[in-house]
């Protein structure tokens, strides 16, 4: 049994009977005149379906096992000869579609499925034109069946209520993907610290990253990479990658490629010439524990709140430790003190997206980790120009700890450990 098709038969397994999903793949975007951005699948379509067309839809049925509907854009030699083979509805089978149709009749045919459901499942917001056409054959239904024995559904339901929960808990399959993702995002963290030099740009550096990537088959990034030198590594999702890497300074890259539809994200911070300062060292051996002392407590019995406290409590202690903050651990941490310094969370679960879905809370607690969840663990500390009654050697100073952290039943799995992060090893790597 496919992948794809036990995804589908365990969402079909929650919906009520008589319900239907509907689905909308993503559409091309253009960038400027005739030439489109990279196209890149819907997550919770491609979850379902492994179709990687633009322009396409599907339907899954409450009383179909696994099987679903598909509309999609028909053959077309003409189009194909400039932008690539199409699989048209006709072989819709060979992604274990029941039934394919063309796209272009799908405003016709919805209304088919529609009629005697007693639940519809739709995405939220999504600014699909087919999630359109949907709304306006019910509104049209309502009205034609309103004498009749036939009945629409009165609510729309949020297909990621069902969805979403499913795609937190990821598969061995899935987990096998995520890793190889964080292998290749690795190989390029340290590719990138042998070869930083003063006098580089950050978008020489960022090309590091990517040449690395694409060697290894992982053809795009999984978000926007931050390649922050000096004060730019205080501005939190800083990419414009522009500047001079001065010597002296240290780097702050937030990288991670995307392999097979599944992201990794790593950051690691490191100095450009090789050597931390001492105030560096003072810093970033803070943010180190606070990743270390984090990464601990993802296991089965806490919480992404226990991990949230575990960063604050370290973070604050370490700035009290330098003088920095002044006063009792808890109160600190009662007043944000911290936030001045760590204004942004530990971390966030990470999978087909970078920030994955799935809730941080159920039934208004916070939930407890699981295994199959990945989460990323990245404390960091931030000290901008502006900040008052900050000792000028830590000016400037912005660090980030990034590791990618897989709950199992026992001991978290680190899935980018192969990247150094100790001081030491970061000097040494970057010597040779």
């Amino acid at each position: 049994m496919s992948e794809y098709l036990k995804r589908r038969k365990k969402l079909i397994s929650e919906m009520p009977k008589d319900s239907l999903a509907i689905i909308f793949g993503s559409s091309t975007l253009v960038r400027n005149g005739d030439v489109e951005f990279p196209f890149r699948q819907n997550s919770d379509f491609l979850y379902l379906t492994g179709f990687e067309e633009p322009n396409a839809v599907a339907i899954l049925e409450s009383n179909k096992s696994g099987e679903f509907t598909i509309f999609c854009q028909d053959k077309d030699p003409s189009k194909e000869q400039w932008e690539g083979n199409r699989m048209g509805p006709e072989n819709c089978k060979k992604i274990g579609a029941k039934k394919g149709f063309s796209i272009k009749v799908f405003n016709e045919e919805v209304s088919k499925f529609l009629i005697n459901k007693e639940r519809i499942y739709l995405p939220k917001n999504s600014n699909s034109i087919y999630e359109n056409m949907v709304n306006e054959n019910l509104v049209a239904l309502k009205k034609t069946t309103s004498r009749t024995n036939h009945f629409i559904p009165e609510e729309i339901h949020s297909v990621e209520s069902l969805l979403h929960e499913k795609r937190l808990i990821k598969s061995e399959t899935e987990i096998e993907i995520i890793k190889q993702a964080c292998k290749i995002s690795s190989a390029a963290h340290i590719r990138a610290m042998k070869s930083v030099s003063p006098k580089m740009y950050e978008y020489e550096l960022e090309a590091e990253y990517v040449h690395e990537f694409m060697k290894n088959g992982a053809r795009s990034c999984a978000y926007p990479s931050i390649v922050g030198g000096g004060k730019n590594a205080c501005v939190l999702h800083y990419n414009e990658n522009k500047d001079l890497l001065l010597d002296g300074d240290l780097v702050l890259v937030d990288a991670g490629c995307e392999f097979k539809g599944y992201a990794s994200d790593i950051t690691r911070t490191f100095p450009v010439n090789g050597k931390f300062s001492k105030p560096q060292e003072a810093i970033y051996e803070i943010v180190l524990e606070a990743n270390r002392e984090c990464i601990k407590t993802v296991i089965k019995d806490l919480t992404p709140f226990d991990t949230e406290r575990k960063a604050v409590e370290v973070i604050t202690q370490g700035l009290i430790d330098l003088n920095i903050l002044n006063g009792e651990v808890n109160e600190l941490i009662e007043t944000k003190a911290y936030q001045k310094f760590y204004m942004h969370k530990v971390g966030h679960w990470m999978g087909m997206d970078v920030h994955d879905v799935g809730s941080y809370g159920l039934n208004g607690d916070w939930r407890k980790y699981s295994p199959g969840m990945i989460t990323t663990i990245e404390p960091g500390i931030y000290f901008k120009e502006d900040l008052k009654n900050v000792p000028k050697e830590f000016i400037n100073i912005g660090i980030r700890i990034e590791d990618d952290v897989l709950v199992t039943e026992k001991n978290p799995e680190v899935l980018t450990s192969s990247v150094p992060k100790n001081i030491k090893d970061i000097e040494k790597i970057m010597e040779s």
